[in-house]
């Protein structure tokens, strides 16, 4: 489990990462947004490609899962927080924050 604080800790870790608004939500950006806090969900959208997306996808469908529209046939994934292990987000971060920097 990772609580908001951590995760957005995490994202803000990221070499050259801000945190700005993105329609009434955290948005982490380097060159672009590679990741959004969903505060109420409890849950992180990380932009990865679509094979790292299928990858943690196949690890376990109920902790990573794809946006359900366009954007998450392109890669975005939304990460439950109350399920994910820390490493495993941050290893999720990371290869968002190398696609958006």
């Amino acid at each position: 489990m990772v609580d908001i604080e951590t995760a957005r800790q995490i994202a803000l870790s990221l070499p050259g990462t801000i945190e700005q608004d993105h329609f009434g939500k955290p948005a982490f950006k380097a060159k672009r947004i590679f990741s959004t806090l969903w505060i109420p969900e409890r849950r992180m959208m990380v932009t990865l490609s679509p094979v790292d997306q299928s990858v943690f996808h196949s690890f376990d469908p109920t902790i990573f899962y794809p946006v359900p529209n366009k954007w998450g046939l392109k890669g975005a994934t939304f990460v439950e927080l109350d399920n994910v292990r820390e490493g495993m987000l941050r290893d999720a971060l990371t290869l968002a924050w190398e696609k958006g920097k």
